[in-house]
């Protein structure tokens, strides 16, 4: 049984946000704020609205089907000044996913206000989400990246025949063309044919000023959580599949869309090599805490990590669960280490 008398730390779990993946977030963080050790942690759910304001919900608001639903009851919740966090609690767990939440966004907010918190700092963040860049990024550093070009929207709509024909030279098709600054899938499409490709520009558009055009890697999908600050351990890797040329929104987070087999199922030899490549974006990326890689592993043996995410959904079908117990974790213990990884990381910090 529990002292008591022992100070517990005051947790603040920020979900809800301003994205396109603010629902995703509401179940990551109910999932955070459910789970969270009674004897260690004390807990609160801080919902960032449409507006970027912040909000204490009571839980009667955080079992509210959607966004929207708790949003029509702020009436009930109480106001909570960003500048009032670092004096309420002792370290914030993220669970805002996408732009304001996986960006830097919150993280900046919060390094102004001295409050630890979980995952990565502003610049890991920011790169992250941003694909162009983060691709970049690693194959400066060896890392083999997919075909690939940056579609500026100004440029397509100044001259759309030279950009599509720039995607046909440089890129080739099948090719899959989704926003530069997105998750969850949105604003993604595969484009098989020439005459689609406009349409795939447009879709992107509608979320982003940029859009990134692939190629289409037609390997094994998998999904990779790493955890930690100096010392970095990846987990098993997940094997995802779809009936679908690619994960879609509905793949990921709806029940019976899509498999996720964890381990994937490749050999030994196979997942540790996915492992030790994973662990080596990971630290070239500077990600702290946790993040989570999502690559191909191609027919004739190449890796590619396409997608590196600061965050990872925590859901409670999250694949990371999975991964978690692979490792003997149970989702208590993987939250608990995510938050002293927040707090060590915050100690070590200068400035």
């Amino acid at each position: 049984m529990s002292d008591p008398s022992r100070k517990l730390c005051r947790v603040a779990v920020m979900l809800g946000g301003r994205s396109s993946e603010r629902e995703v977030s509401l179940s990551s963080g109910r999932q955070v704020f459910y789970n969270l050790d009674r004897a260690k942690y004390v807990g609160e759910a801080v919902f960032m609205d449409s507006r970027g304001r912040f909000w204490l919900l009571p839980e009667k608001l955080v079992i509210q089907n959607t966004c929207d639903d708790i949003e029509a009851r702020l009436d009930e919740a109480q106001p909570v000044p960003l500048e009032s966090m670092a004096e309420r609690y002792d370290v914030a767990f993220i669970t805002v996913h996408g732009k304001y939440g996986d960006d830097g966004c919150i993280q900046g907010a919060l390094e102004l206000i001295d409050l630890p918190y979980t995952g990565s700092g502003v610049l890991a963040c920011g790169l992250s989400l941003d694909k162009p860049k983060a691709h970049a990024l690693l194959a400066e550093a060896g890392f083999e990246v997919p075909r690939e070009l940056v579609v500026r929207e100004a440029e397509w709509r100044a001259d759309r025949v030279a950009v599509e024909q720039a995607v046909f030279d440089e890129v080739g098709l099948p090719a899959v063309v989704l926003p530069a600054r997105e998750g969850s899938s949105i604003g993604v499409t595969v484009v098989e044919a020439g005459e689609h490709l406009a349409a795939g520009l447009e879709g992107a558009f509608e979320w982003d000023t940029r859009a990134l055009v692939e190629e289409y890697l037609d390997g094994m999908e998998f999904s990779v959580i790493l955890i930690g600050n100096d010392e970095v351990e990846a987990f098993l890797p997940t094997e995802t599949t779809t009936e679908n040329p690619f994960m879609t929104y509905d793949d990921k987070y709806m029940p019976g869309r899509s498999q996720k087999i964890t381990p994937a199922r490749v050999d030994a030899e196979t997942l540790a090599r996915i492992q030790d490549e994973a662990v080596k974006v990971y630290r070239t990326l500077g990600f702290r805490g946790y993040a989570r890689l999502d690559g191909f592993l191609m027919d004739d043996g190449r890796l590619l990590f396409t997608d590196p995410n600061s965050t990872s959904g925590m859901a409670p079908s999250s694949f990371m669960f999975h991964q978690a117990a692979e490792a003997g974790l149970t989702p208590v213990m993987l939250i608990d280490r995510i938050l002293q990884l927040a707090l060590e990381a915050h100690a070590s910090k200068r400035g």
